[in-house]
């Protein structure tokens, strides 16, 4: 068979096991679901070095020790993010407004992992979806198939070990283009997270399916003359450097104020970087970035000196980043784009303002909507910047990666970051578990679309078999006044009603309309009931024996639960009992009512 129709065999399968697998999922209690994450996470912790290890030997990109703390990142930041999410049966309850939500999984999840962050991006992934109670179908990107794999292994085994069912996280091992796509058309699949290039990530958003997908990052990293130059440039250069550039959120360009442009040439000089000269310059494009303007996968990742030695020049043994002058932005500048290795552009501003312009068009060049970073003390200068510039992650005085997922700020712990519209994704967020939930929304009527006769109303609440957390009386009927204009004040027929509806609802009380009442009236739902109790009370006779009947009532009214309350009591209700909607929030929230 060939390997192509073999792939897609393969997907199918996956697939299949996947969505009998998030029907069992879907059946989940939180505390079922948080147990799985729970399990998964610490295996990834267990696993983060040797995960670490087996991705740089296979994909030959970036740091060992700096894979294993992104894997720990994803294991252990994002899950104390995520674990006490709500994310299974009703997660938030709106009394006043009478709206209650539940979650619902979105079903079979389609990751597409990258080679550039492969075993932190899988935990990742796989965390959120199983939290979201989705299975998930791995692919991975052709050069981090093995590292991808194992992962997904330790992960699945965890899984199913606390609980999960078989097919929860699968991975294809047979990679190819027509798995991939089929894997995001499949009708089974329910949401696509596309992490990788931009042709993948369009591919993803063409499918016909959801899809969160992730854009390209072509971060700016602006230090103006407010800023604490050793520590902005330390930032810069860690962010820069950690696993060899490989975060999309790395800082790509320095843009620098002219009035310490020489202050942070020097600082950067002492601190492991290296200035370029323009042939060198040109020399480092022409090995990054190809002619087709996409970086050199055999560059990606890669130390410093291996990097000038293949643009043919040597730099000192140690050294940390290749720093180039950036002449101007745009295609006839190749180091202006993404470079995806310890390699900076150096650009000279007069001023924030001038550095705003400079910055937004390295933005709108190859990052819309990632990320940017601002090195001032000034925080007005950081303001204005925001509210101007195109991206949707500024991070302030701290490495761009490290602040952009969430590791050094509070944003969203999170490895796939979006762009924006701008960047043409769906979403700006970090993405989370609530990203791969639905929210299903029950209802309660809060204002009255029909208006029916005050009788009729009655006549149907009374034999409703209802129960009372289901029972909402529009108050603008039950306890419309039976006077309307146009019609004589005290008529007969006005008289009549109000007779007839007040002995109806004594009558449920054991009472008659000619027996005083023993306590103050609780029928005062309406006017014309408290009118009518007024006129009976008028001719008293010995109250009934209520002794024999049961304690539950059949009418409640807000000004019953008031009493209620300020009495210290209980109301105790049956299925069949009438409760206004006034006075359900306020005994629901202060659990007065005693279903009997």
């Amino acid at each position: 068979m060939d390997r192509d129709l073999e792939s897609i065999q393969q997907v199918r399968r996956l697939i299949e096991k996947a969505a009998e697998a998030s029907k069992v999922l879907a059946r989940f209690s939180q505390a079922q679901a948080d147990a799985v994450v729970a399990a998964m996470a610490e295996a990834a912790r267990r696993s983060a070095e040797p995960l670490a290890r087996l991705a740089v030997e296979e994909t030959t990109y970036g740091v060992v020790a700096d894979k294993v703390e992104k894997n720990l990142f994803s294991a252990r930041d994002v899950y104390n993010a995520i674990k006490n999410l709500k994310t299974a049966g009703i997660v938030r309850e709106d009394v006043e407004n009478g709206i209650v939500e539940i979650a619902v999984p979105a079903g079979v999840v389609a990751a597409i992992i990258p080679c550039t962050n492969p075993t932190s991006t899988a935990i990742f992934k796989a965390l959120i979806a199983l939290k979201g109670r989705n299975s998930i179908v791995m692919s991975p990107h052709p050069s981090a198939v093995g590292c991808i794999a194992e992962t997904c292994r330790v992960m699945e085994e965890a899984a199913r070990q606390a609980g999960a069912p078989e097919g929860s996280i699968g991975c294809i091992t047979l990679v190819t283009s027509e798995a991939t796509e089929e894997l995001m058309r499949h009708p089974k699949t329910a949401i696509i997270l596309a992490t990788g290039g931009a042709g993948l990530v369009r591919a993803a958003y063409s499918s016909g399916k959801p899809a969160l997908g992730v854009g390209p990052g072509n971060v700016p990293a602006y230090i103006h003359s407010s800023a604490n130059v050793v520590k902005a440039v330390a930032d810069i250069l860690h962010g820069k450097c950690f696993d060899n550039g490989t975060i999309c959120s790395s800082e790509q360009h320095m843009v620098v104020d002219q009035g310490i442009a020489d202050q942070v040439r020097a600082e950067a000089e002492r601190q492991g970087g290296v200035f370029l000269s323009p042939e060198q310059s040109r020399a480092v494009a022409r090995v990054l970035i190809l002619p087709s303007f996409r970086v050199n996968a055999k560059m990606v990742g890669q130390q410093a000196e291996t990097i000038a030695r293949a643009a043919g020049f040597s730099i000192p043994s140690g050294k940390r980043a290749l720093i180039a002058p950036l002449e101007g932005v745009g295609r006839d500048h190749p180091l202006s784009a993404e470079k995806l290795s310890p390699v900076l552009s150096f650009c000279v501003v007069k001023d924030w303002r001038e550095g705003l312009e400079v910055c937004r068009k390295l933005l709108e060049f190859g990052g819309m909507g990632h990320t940017m970073a601002l090195h001032a003390a000034d925080e007005e200068v950081a303001r204005a910047m925001a509210l101007e510039l195109p991206a949707f992650r500024l991070v302030v005085n701290t490495p761009a990666p490290h602040g952009s997922i969430g590791y050094s700020t509070r944003l969203f712990p999170s490895m796939s970051l979006g762009c924006g519209t701008p960047g043409g994704n769906i979403t700006s967020d970090n993405l989370s578990p609530l990203h791969l939930i639905n929210i299903k929304r029950l209802a309660w009527e809060r204002r009255a679309v029909t208006t029916l006769p005050a009788s009729e109303m009655a006549d149907g609440l009374a034999h409703s078999k209802a129960k009372p957390e289901a029972i909402l009386i529009a108050p603008s009927a039950a306890a419309e006044p039976a006077s309307r204009p146009g019609k004589p004040e005290g008529s007969e027929i006005e008289r009549q009603e109000i007779a007839r509806l007040v002995e109806r609802f004594l009558s449920t009380r054991g009472r008659s309309a000619n027996a005083a009442p023993a306590s103050p009236s609780a029928s005062s739902a309406s006017d014309a009931a408290s009118a009518a109790s007024r006129e009976a009370s008028s001719n008293p006779v010995a109250p009934s024996d209520l002794s024999a009947a049961p304690p539950s009532v059949d009418f409640v009214c807000e000004e019953d639960v008031r009493r209620a309350l300020r009495q210290g009591e209980k109301i105790y209700i049956t299925s069949r009992t009438i409760v206004t909607p006034s006075a359900r929030d306020l005994g629901g929230a202060r659990e007065i009512f005693v279903l009997v």
